[in-house]
Protein backbone atom coordinates (compact mmCIF):
# COMPACT_ATOMS: atom_id res chain seq x y z
CA UNK A 1 0.00 0.00 0.00
CA UNK A 2 1.16 3.42 -0.69
CA UNK A 3 -0.64 6.15 0.90
CA UNK A 4 0.49 8.89 -1.82
CA UNK A 5 -1.58 7.22 -4.41
CA UNK A 6 -4.82 8.09 -2.26
CA UNK A 7 -7.37 9.63 -5.08
CA UNK A 8 -4.46 10.42 -7.42
CA UNK A 9 -4.52 9.17 -11.10
CA UNK A 10 -2.08 6.57 -12.45
CA UNK A 11 -1.98 5.95 -16.45
CA UNK A 12 -0.39 2.15 -17.51
CA UNK A 13 0.91 1.62 -20.56
CA UNK A 14 0.64 -2.33 -21.94
CA UNK A 15 -1.83 -3.06 -18.52
CA UNK A 16 -3.82 -5.84 -20.58
CA UNK A 17 -1.84 -8.43 -18.88
CA UNK A 18 1.33 -9.34 -17.16
CA UNK A 19 3.34 -6.70 -14.99
CA UNK A 20 1.19 -3.43 -16.08
CA UNK A 21 -2.11 -5.72 -15.52
CA UNK A 22 -0.47 -6.08 -11.90
CA UNK A 23 0.81 -2.65 -11.19
CA UNK A 24 -3.20 -1.31 -12.01
CA UNK A 25 -4.49 -3.77 -9.67
CA UNK A 26 -1.71 -2.48 -6.47
CA UNK A 27 -2.78 1.19 -7.68
CA UNK A 28 -6.03 0.70 -7.04
CA UNK A 29 -5.40 -1.22 -3.85
CA UNK A 30 -3.67 2.02 -2.70
CA UNK A 31 -7.00 3.85 -3.68
CA UNK A 32 -5.50 5.33 -6.54
CA UNK A 33 -7.54 5.30 -9.95
CA UNK A 34 -6.03 4.07 -12.87
CA UNK A 35 -6.28 4.70 -16.62
CA UNK A 36 -5.14 1.35 -18.67
CA UNK A 37 -4.16 0.87 -22.17
CA UNK A 38 -3.39 -1.81 -24.72
CA UNK A 39 -4.20 -2.85 -27.89
CA UNK A 40 -6.37 -5.54 -26.36
CA UNK A 41 -9.90 -3.92 -25.89
CA UNK A 42 -10.93 -7.37 -23.98
CA UNK A 43 -8.58 -7.78 -21.95
CA UNK A 44 -8.92 -4.24 -20.87
CA UNK A 45 -12.56 -4.84 -20.24
CA UNK A 46 -11.44 -7.76 -18.16
CA UNK A 47 -9.07 -5.83 -16.11
CA UNK A 48 -11.38 -2.56 -15.16
CA UNK A 49 -14.30 -5.19 -14.24
CA UNK A 50 -11.96 -6.57 -11.84
CA UNK A 51 -11.12 -3.24 -10.45
CA UNK A 52 -14.14 -2.15 -10.35
CA UNK A 53 -15.29 -5.51 -8.29
CA UNK A 54 -12.83 -5.49 -5.75
CA UNK A 55 -11.67 -1.77 -5.28
CA UNK A 56 -13.24 1.67 -4.96
CA UNK A 57 -11.56 3.71 -7.70
CA UNK A 58 -12.10 4.59 -10.98
CA UNK A 59 -10.48 2.78 -13.52
CA UNK A 60 -10.88 3.62 -16.83
CA UNK A 61 -9.05 2.34 -20.53
CA UNK A 62 -8.27 3.64 -23.72
CA UNK A 63 -7.43 1.17 -26.80
CA UNK A 64 -3.68 1.56 -27.53
CA UNK A 65 -1.67 0.67 -30.15
CA UNK A 66 2.04 2.19 -29.51
CA UNK A 67 3.21 1.69 -32.60
CA UNK A 68 0.36 4.05 -34.22
CA UNK A 69 1.47 7.23 -33.15
CA UNK A 70 -1.20 9.16 -34.36
CA UNK A 71 -3.33 6.95 -31.82
CA UNK A 72 -0.66 7.80 -29.75
CA UNK A 73 -1.84 11.90 -30.18
CA UNK A 74 -5.10 11.40 -30.04
CA UNK A 75 -5.80 9.12 -27.11
CA UNK A 76 -3.18 11.30 -25.10
CA UNK A 77 -4.87 14.31 -26.36
CA UNK A 78 -8.65 13.15 -24.61
CA UNK A 79 -6.91 11.68 -21.60
CA UNK A 80 -5.38 15.45 -21.26
CA UNK A 81 -8.64 17.00 -21.71
CA UNK A 82 -10.25 14.75 -18.82
CA UNK A 83 -7.78 13.89 -16.36
CA UNK A 84 -5.02 15.09 -14.36
CA UNK A 85 -1.96 12.71 -14.26
CA UNK A 86 -0.49 12.24 -10.88
CA UNK A 87 1.93 9.12 -12.16
CA UNK A 88 2.79 7.74 -15.82
CA UNK A 89 4.40 3.91 -15.78
CA UNK A 90 5.28 3.27 -19.42
CA UNK A 91 5.27 -0.40 -19.51
CA UNK A 92 4.08 -1.46 -22.47
CA UNK A 93 6.65 -3.59 -24.16
CA UNK A 94 8.04 -6.86 -26.21
CA UNK A 95 10.88 -8.54 -26.96
CA UNK A 96 12.18 -11.54 -29.48
CA UNK A 97 15.07 -13.93 -28.49
CA UNK A 98 17.35 -14.25 -31.70
CA UNK A 99 20.38 -13.76 -33.07
CA UNK A 100 20.65 -10.52 -34.15
CA UNK A 101 21.43 -11.49 -38.25
CA UNK A 102 18.09 -13.59 -37.86
CA UNK A 103 15.79 -11.26 -36.47
CA UNK A 104 13.44 -9.59 -39.02
CA UNK A 105 13.72 -6.02 -39.53
CA UNK A 106 10.23 -5.15 -39.31
CA UNK A 107 10.36 -6.75 -35.92
CA UNK A 108 12.89 -4.61 -35.46
CA UNK A 109 11.46 -1.82 -36.14
CA UNK A 110 8.30 -2.88 -34.57
CA UNK A 111 10.41 -3.49 -30.98
CA UNK A 112 12.23 -0.07 -31.33
CA UNK A 113 8.60 1.78 -31.97
CA UNK A 114 7.11 -0.24 -29.27
CA UNK A 115 9.39 0.12 -26.68
CA UNK A 116 10.97 3.18 -27.02
CA UNK A 117 9.29 5.39 -29.86
CA UNK A 118 5.70 5.23 -28.09
CA UNK A 119 7.37 5.56 -24.84
CA UNK A 120 8.99 8.67 -25.38
CA UNK A 121 6.05 10.31 -28.15
CA UNK A 122 3.70 9.50 -24.70
CA UNK A 123 5.66 11.21 -22.37
CA UNK A 124 6.25 14.33 -24.59
CA UNK A 125 2.27 14.66 -25.01
CA UNK A 126 1.74 13.57 -20.93
CA UNK A 127 4.23 15.74 -19.72
CA UNK A 128 3.29 19.27 -20.05
CA UNK A 129 1.15 19.07 -17.87
CA UNK A 130 2.76 17.75 -14.90
CA UNK A 131 4.86 20.50 -15.61
CA UNK A 132 2.38 23.20 -15.46
CA UNK A 133 1.55 21.93 -12.50
CA UNK A 134 5.20 21.58 -10.91
CA UNK A 135 3.94 17.73 -9.87
CA UNK A 136 4.33 14.32 -11.32
CA UNK A 137 6.27 11.06 -11.50
CA UNK A 138 7.29 9.37 -14.61
CA UNK A 139 8.00 5.67 -14.33
CA UNK A 140 9.55 3.89 -17.45
CA UNK A 141 10.09 0.02 -16.99
CA UNK A 142 13.53 -0.80 -18.40
CA UNK A 143 15.10 -3.93 -17.78
CA UNK A 144 18.53 -5.50 -16.45
CA UNK A 145 19.35 -6.18 -20.06
CA UNK A 146 19.89 -2.38 -20.36
CA UNK A 147 22.83 -2.99 -17.72
CA UNK A 148 24.22 -6.13 -19.46
CA UNK A 149 23.03 -7.16 -22.65
CA UNK A 150 23.96 -10.96 -23.66
CA UNK A 151 23.86 -12.82 -26.98
CA UNK A 152 20.15 -13.18 -28.63
CA UNK A 153 18.63 -9.97 -27.14
CA UNK A 154 20.42 -7.79 -28.89
CA UNK A 155 17.51 -5.53 -30.14
CA UNK A 156 15.97 -5.90 -27.21
CA UNK A 157 19.16 -4.89 -25.58
CA UNK A 158 19.42 -2.05 -27.78
CA UNK A 159 15.83 -1.22 -26.99
CA UNK A 160 16.13 -0.82 -23.24
CA UNK A 161 19.18 0.91 -23.47
CA UNK A 162 17.43 3.75 -25.14
CA UNK A 163 14.62 3.42 -22.23
CA UNK A 164 17.17 4.04 -19.83
CA UNK A 165 19.04 6.76 -21.39
CA UNK A 166 16.12 8.62 -21.83
CA UNK A 167 15.26 8.37 -18.72
CA UNK A 168 18.59 9.64 -17.03
CA UNK A 169 18.39 12.31 -19.31
CA UNK A 170 14.69 13.20 -19.08
CA UNK A 171 15.44 13.28 -14.94
CA UNK A 172 17.97 16.05 -15.34
CA UNK A 173 15.78 18.04 -17.55
CA UNK A 174 12.81 18.30 -15.67
CA UNK A 175 14.07 17.75 -12.10
CA UNK A 176 13.72 22.29 -11.80
CA UNK A 177 9.88 21.10 -12.28
CA UNK A 178 9.80 18.90 -9.37
CA UNK A 179 8.90 15.68 -11.42
CA UNK A 180 10.65 12.48 -10.89
CA UNK A 181 11.83 10.11 -13.47
CA UNK A 182 12.49 6.27 -11.82
CA UNK A 183 13.31 2.93 -14.03
CA UNK A 184 12.35 0.21 -13.24
CA UNK A 185 14.83 -2.72 -14.23
CA UNK A 186 13.66 -6.26 -13.30
CA UNK A 187 15.41 -9.52 -14.93
CA UNK A 188 13.41 -12.35 -16.16
CA UNK A 189 9.47 -11.91 -15.07
CA UNK A 190 7.58 -14.71 -14.97
CA UNK A 191 4.48 -13.13 -17.50
CA UNK A 192 3.68 -14.04 -21.09
CA UNK A 193 6.26 -12.11 -21.84
CA UNK A 194 8.34 -15.15 -22.87
CA UNK A 195 5.42 -16.64 -24.82
CA UNK A 196 6.99 -14.23 -27.91
CA UNK A 197 10.37 -14.08 -26.88
CA UNK A 198 11.65 -17.25 -26.42
CA UNK A 199 10.31 -19.60 -28.96
CA UNK A 200 11.78 -22.35 -27.18
CA UNK A 201 9.86 -21.83 -24.00
CA UNK A 202 12.78 -22.92 -21.88
CA UNK A 203 14.32 -19.75 -20.96
CA UNK A 204 12.48 -19.52 -17.44
CA UNK A 205 13.16 -23.12 -16.71
CA UNK A 206 16.54 -22.32 -17.09
CA UNK A 207 17.15 -19.05 -15.21
CA UNK A 208 15.84 -20.92 -12.29
CA UNK A 209 15.59 -19.25 -8.94
CA UNK A 210 16.52 -15.78 -10.94
CA UNK A 211 12.93 -15.64 -12.30
CA UNK A 212 10.91 -12.87 -10.42
CA UNK A 213 6.75 -12.64 -10.06
CA UNK A 214 5.26 -9.94 -12.12
CA UNK A 215 2.98 -9.22 -8.05
CA UNK A 216 6.67 -8.35 -6.34
CA UNK A 217 7.64 -6.09 -9.24
CA UNK A 218 4.80 -4.32 -9.22
CA UNK A 219 4.45 -3.76 -5.36
CA UNK A 220 8.07 -2.61 -5.93
CA UNK A 221 6.73 -0.28 -8.61
CA UNK A 222 3.72 1.12 -6.68
CA UNK A 223 5.85 1.26 -3.49
CA UNK A 224 8.14 4.36 -4.98
CA UNK A 225 5.19 5.98 -6.80
CA UNK A 226 5.42 9.71 -5.56
CA UNK A 227 8.97 9.49 -4.23
CA UNK A 228 12.49 10.59 -5.33
CA UNK A 229 13.53 7.13 -6.00
CA UNK A 230 16.14 7.08 -9.18
CA UNK A 231 15.75 3.56 -9.60
CA UNK A 232 15.13 -0.27 -8.88
CA UNK A 233 17.19 -2.51 -10.04
CA UNK A 234 15.78 -6.77 -9.40
CA UNK A 235 16.39 -9.27 -8.40
CA UNK A 236 19.09 -8.64 -5.89
CA UNK A 237 21.87 -11.03 -7.49
CA UNK A 238 21.51 -9.77 -10.79
CA UNK A 239 21.71 -5.64 -9.55
CA UNK A 240 25.37 -7.14 -8.07
CA UNK A 241 26.22 -8.41 -10.85
CA UNK A 242 25.68 -5.50 -13.22
CA UNK A 243 27.18 -3.11 -10.86
CA UNK A 244 30.04 -5.05 -11.25
CA UNK A 245 30.13 -5.19 -15.04
CA UNK A 246 30.16 -1.47 -14.75
CA UNK A 247 33.69 -1.51 -13.16
CA UNK A 248 34.75 -5.06 -14.82
CA UNK A 249 33.26 -6.19 -17.74
CA UNK A 250 35.66 -8.30 -19.51
CA UNK A 251 35.91 -10.56 -16.58
CA UNK A 252 31.70 -10.56 -15.60
CA UNK A 253 31.60 -11.67 -19.59
CA UNK A 254 34.34 -14.43 -19.27
CA UNK A 255 32.92 -15.56 -16.05
CA UNK A 256 29.05 -15.01 -16.63
CA UNK A 257 29.01 -16.66 -20.64
CA UNK A 258 27.05 -19.68 -19.53
CA UNK A 259 24.39 -18.09 -18.16
CA UNK A 260 24.18 -15.53 -20.52
CA UNK A 261 24.46 -18.36 -23.03
CA UNK A 262 20.80 -19.83 -21.71
CA UNK A 263 18.55 -17.69 -23.99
Amino acid sequence: MNPFLKNKTVLITGASNGLGAEIARQVAASGGNVIITARSTEKLLDLQKDIHDNFSVEATYFTLDMTDFEQVKQVSAEINASYQIDVLVNCAGFGLFENAVDIPFETIEKMFDTNVLGLIQLTQLILPQMQARKAGHIINIASQAAKIATPKSTVYSATKYAVLGFSNALRLEIMPDKIHVTTINPGPIATNFFDVADKSGNYLETVGKLVLQPEKVARKTVQIMGTKRREINLPFVMNIATRLYQVMPQVIEFFGKGAFLKK
